[in-house]
C-alpha cells in the first residue's frame, strides 16, 4: 500500500511539472552515494564515492532536458548535492543548499528533478553538507548547447572534463573537527587534477589523449575549496571559448588562473610534435606553492614529457589583467537563437546598490566570517520552508544587514543572515575585500555581469570604470587582496538563493546569505510550487502543504 502512494505521489509530480516544460525530454539517473577508500596524495584515505566513482560521474545535459536523478545517501550522516551554476528558474526547491532543503538523512534517498532552463556551458556538483566537498562527491556538469543553435566554433574532436582542487589529506571529519574547535585549516597538502596527483618523471598514465591535427574542447573547473589554480599544457595554446555559461571573444592564453569555484571551456589543438605533454595546475597566492602535473598524449606515441614545465605567472596584477580582458562574445547565440549581445545591460538604471564587505572576528574564542558584521549560521528549518509556510518570524530575521556596511567593522553577531530583495529589479552588488587574502564570490540562480574588479575601496565614481558594454556574464566571482569588484544583475528568479564565499572554510564559518525574491503575484509564472517529494524538517515537519500557486 505504501509502494502506491508513493508511485501515485510520484506520478502526479512528475505530471505536474512535465505540463509546465512539455515536449522537453527527460533523463534519468541513480546514483549511490558511498564512503570508499582512495590514495590522491599516496596516503589513504576516506573519500565519498558517487556510483563508486571518485570524482563523480560526469553529468551531460542539453539545453532545456529534464533531469531526475534519484540520490541514495549510504553515508552515517545527512547529505546534500548542489549544482553550482545551475540557475534552476523558478524553482530554488532544486538548488540542494541548507537555507532551501533539508539534507538528505543517512540510509534514505531523495529524487531531484531539474532542468537547464535556457542554459549552455561548464559547472559542476559537489556536496553542499558539512564539509564533505573535502572528501569528494563533485563531479563535472554540462550542459549543450541543442542542435538548432549554432555555436561560434566548430565542433571539437572529443571534450573533456578537466577538475582540479586543492586537497588535504585529513579527513573531512578531522578538518571540521578543526573548525568546530577554533582552528583553522593552513595550506592545502597538495592539488589534483580529475582526483589524481602526478609527478615530473613518474610513471603517470595519460589522462587524455589527442589525434594529431585535430582539436578537443577542455572543461576546466576549479572545484576546490580554497585556492585560486593556475592550469597551463606544455608547449599549447590555449583558445577560450565559454565561461560559466557564456560564449565569450576567442583569445588564446598560455596560462589561465581559475579561481574557486569558477570554469572555462577552451579549445586545444594537437598541433606540436606527436609526443606526451604535461598539463600543470598549481596554487597562486600562497606563501609556498603546490603543484601537480598529469599527462596529455597525442595517440600512439610512447615518448615521455619534457622535465621543463612552463612556469606560473607571477603577483595578482598579472591575474587582474587577464580578467581584464575577457569579453563577451555579443554576436554569439547561447541557449537562445537571439545573440547574447541584445541584452543591453549597459542601459538599464540601477535601483539599489548592496555593499558586502569581509568581515572577520572571534566569536566566543573561535574564529568566524561574515559580511558586513553578520555571520550565518544555518536553521533547523531551512529558510525557503519557513518562508513558505509563511512561519520565517519563527526562524529568521529579514534585512539584519545594511546596504552600506560601517566604515570599520571588527565585531560579529552570529546569526541568519537573509536580504530581502524586489522581484525583477537592477541592482549594483559590490563586493569588497580589506585582507591580504584572495577571495571568490558565488550567486545561486543567476548569471550576473563582472563589470569590474580594481583595486582601493569602491565609490560611486568608480562606475566610470564599469564595462557596461560586454562584460561577461557569469556566476562566481574574484576578489583581489585590498581590492573590490562589482556586478550587475536582475533579480527576475523568485526563489531563496545562496550567496556564499567559495572559500569553503570561511563559507563553514559564516561568510554566506541568502537572498529572498518574492513574486507578489505567487503565481506559477513567477515560481514553482513545492515539489511533493520535498523533505521537511524543523517546525514544518508533518505539516500539510500551504496552498499551491495557480497561474
Amino acid at each position: 500500500m505504501q509502494g502506491g502512494k508513493l508511485l501515485t505521489v510520484f506520478v502526479c509530480l512528475v505530471s505536474t511539472v512535465a505540463l509546465v516544460n512539455a515536449g522537453d525530454p527527460y533523463f534519468y539517473y541513480t546514483w549511490n552515494v558511498t564512503y570508499g577508500t582512495a590514495s590522491p596524495l599516496g596516503i589513504p584515505q576516506q573519500v565519498i564515492l558517487i556510483n563508486g566513482q571518485f570524482p563523480g560521474p560526469n553529468l551531460n545535459s542539453t539545453s532545456n532536458n529534464n533531469v531526475v536523478i534519484n540520490v541514495f545517501n549510504n553515508l552515517d550522516e545527512p547529505f546534500l548535492l548542489t549544482w553550482s551554476g545551475l540557475q534552476h528558474r523558478k524553482n530554488s526547491w532544486q538548488d540542494g543548499v541548507t537555507g532551501t532543503s533539508c539534507p538528505i538523512p543517512a540510509g534514505t534517498n531523495f529524487t531531484y528533478h531539474f532542468q537547464p532552463k535556457d542554459q549552455i556551458g561548464s559547472y559542476f556538483y559537489y556536496p553542499s553538507t558539512a564539509l564533505h566537498r573535502f572528501a569528494g562527491g563533485f563531479g563535472g556538469l554540462r550542459v549543450n548547447s541543442r542542435l538548432l543553435i549554432p555555436v561560434p566554433y566548430a565542433d571539437p574532436e572529443d571534450d573533456y572534463t578537466v577538475l582540479i582542487n586543492d586537497w588535504y589529506t585529513k579527513s573531512h571529519t578531522a578538518l571540521k573537527n578543526f573548525l568546530d574547535s577554533g582552528r583553522t585549516l593552513g595550506s592545502p597538502d597538495g592539488v589534483l587534477i580529475n582526483g589524481k596527483s602526478g609527478k615530473v618523471g613518474g610513471q603517470n598514465k595519460p589522462l587524455f589523449t589527442m589525434k594529431p591535427g585535430k582539436t578537443y574542447k577542455y572543461r576546466i573547473c576549479n572545484v576546490g575549496f580554497k585556492s585560486t589554480l593556475n592550469f597551463r599544457i606544455q608547449g599549447h595554446k590555449m583558445k577560450l571559448v565559454e565561461m560559466e555559461g557564456s560564449h565569450v571573444l576567442q583569445n588564446d592564453y598560455d596560462s589561465l588562473d581559475v579561481h574557486v569555484g569558477q570554469c572555462f571551456a577552451v579549445l586545444v589543438t594537437a598541433d606540436q610534435a606527436a609526443k606526451n605533454y604535461y598539463m600543470v595546475a598549481s596554487t597562486r597566492f600562497l606563501k609556498k606553492e603546490v603543484s601537480t602535473v598529469g599527462v596529455m598524449s597525442y595517440e600512439g606515441s610512447n615518448v615521455q614529457p619534457s622535465s621543463e614545465l612552463p612556469k606560473s605567472p607571477v603577483g595578482w596584477a598579472w591575474s587582474l589583467n587577464q580578467f581584464r580582458s575577457f569579453r563577451w562574445n555579443l554576436t554569439a547565440s547561447a541557449a537562445r537563437p537571439n545573440p547574447q549581445g541584445s541584452y543591453h545591460y549597459g542601459k538599464i538604471n540601477i535601483t539599489r546598490t548592496i555593499k558586502l564587505a569581509n568581515t572577520k572576528s572571534v566569536v566566543n574564542g573561535k574564529v568566524r566570517f561574515g559580511f558586513n558584521g553578520v555571520s550565518h549560521v544555518d536553521t533547523e528549518t531551512p529558510l525557503k520552508l519557513a518562508e513558505y509556510f509563511e512561519m520565517s518570524e519563527k526562524v529568521f530575521k529579514y534585512n539584519v544587514i545594511k546596504d552600506e556596511p560601517e566604515a570599520k567593522t571588527t565585531t560579529l553577531t552570529v546569526e541568519p543572515n537573509v536580504l530581502n530583495i524586489t522581484f525583477r529589479t537592477f541592482v549594483e552588488i559590490v563586493f569588497e575585500n580589506h585582507e591580504k587574502s584572495m577571495q571568490s564570490f558565488h550567486l545561486d540562480g543567476y548569471s550576473f555581469f563582472a563589470v569590474a574588479s580594481e583595486p582601493g575601496t569602491w565609490t560611486p565614481e568608480k562606475r566610470n570604470n564599469y564595462n557596461l558594454l560586454d562584460a561577461v556574464s557569469r556566476h562566481t566571482v574574484q576578489v583581489y587582496p585590498k581590492s573590490w569588484s562589482a556586478i550587475l544583475l536582475t533579480f527576475d528568479n523568485a526563489g531563496m538563493w545562496n550567496i556564499r564565499s567559495e572559500n569553503w572554510e570561511r563559507r563553514y564559518l559564516g561568510q554566506q546569505l541568502y537572498v529572498s525574491v518574492l513574486s507578489p503575484e505567487k503565481s506559477l509564472r513567477d515560481e514553482y510550487n513545492i515539489p511533493l517529494n520535498t523533505n521537511l524538517c524543523g517546525i514544518v515537519k508533518g505539516l500539510p502543504l500551504p496552498t499551491p500557486y495557480t497561474i
